[in-house]
């Protein structure tokens, strides 16, 4: 019985941990595509349209 449940919980720990850095990926994606500063839209600028994110 021990064994399954370690088994169990790293496999919630990895999902989890994958999720987090889904969901931060898109926001970090998401806040630069949208964002309205100057510097903020120049630094990302080719980033930006190198994955095909429109900005202007």
């Amino acid at each position: 019985m021990t064994t399954q449940t370690q088994s169990i919980v790293r496999a919630d720990s990895s999902a989890l941990g994958l999720a987090i850095a889904v969901l931060t990926g898109v926001f970090l994606l998401v806040a630069s595509g949208m964002a309205q500063a100057t510097v903020l839209h120049d630094a990302a600028h080719d980033q930006r349209h190198a994955m095909a994110f429109p900005c202007h």
